[in-house]
């Protein structure tokens, strides 16, 4: 029997784990390329920007902050615009830009988790009308069937089980792989954003940057 037999016996309910399948292949490319142009070596930018802040040259610095184009720098951008304002709006920008952020690294991570605790439920449910189906035909039979034909209908049903199965682990093991990316991520810029703040308070680079 061919796979796509198989996989026609399942019926709707594998048509409906199939997009959730699609959908959570989505969300994992999105979720890599996102986290991909999110990678940076913090050390190295943090060092860079002490660089230019000792220059005293806010566009040169908000430039090269374009130019990295990661979190972390959009967040140092942000606070950088509000250079001349006082601590506090300075400390504000860098914390809004910081939840923007945070929020834009888990977006759609959700996704990935209610596909791991729906897609095995669908499964469950494909299986229950299949046994369903298969004892209505045994009463219509008038319970006259042989072993093979209940045997069919019971691995017929089965099949949507399975296939949630199939769908709901990787969902779960991508959920919290992500999880823990993210997690790493996010510590990672709240400590170099600190560490900008602290910067950005001393005197002598207040004086530099004329704030």
């Amino acid at each position: 029997m061919r796979l796509l037999d198989i996989y026609l016996k399942g019926g709707l309910i594998m048509h409906l784990i199939s997009i959730l399948f699609v959908v959570m292949i989505y969300v994992t490319i999105e979720k890599i390329l996102v986290l991909k142009r999110a990678r940076a070596n913090v050390r190295d930018f943090i060092a860079s920007i002490k660089g230019l802040i000792r220059s005293g040259n806010v566009p040169e610095i908000i430039d090269y902050c374009n130019s990295y184009n990661t979190p972390i720098s959009r967040i140092f951008k942000q606070g950088l615009l509000k250079i001349g304002l006082g601590d506090e709006r300075v400390r504000e920008a860098i914390e809004m830009a910081g939840r923007s952020e945070v929020f834009m690294l888990e977006k759609r991570l959700s996704i990935l988790a209610t596909i791991a605790g729906i897609a095995p439920l669908l499964g469950f449910l494909g299986t229950v009308t299949g046994m369903i189906n298969a004892f209505m035909t045994i009463q219509s039979l008038g319970g006259i069937v042989s072993p093979s034909d209940l045997a069919g209908g019971i691995w017929e049903a089965l099949l949507t089980t399975a296939y949630g199965l199939i769908v709901g682990i990787p969902a779960y093991g991508l959920y919290n792989y992500f999880v823990t990316k993210i997690n790493r991520l996010v510590y990672e810029i709240e400590n170099a954003t600190f560490e900008f703040i602290d910067i950005l308070g001393s005197d002598e680079i207040k004086n530099k940057l004329g704030s």
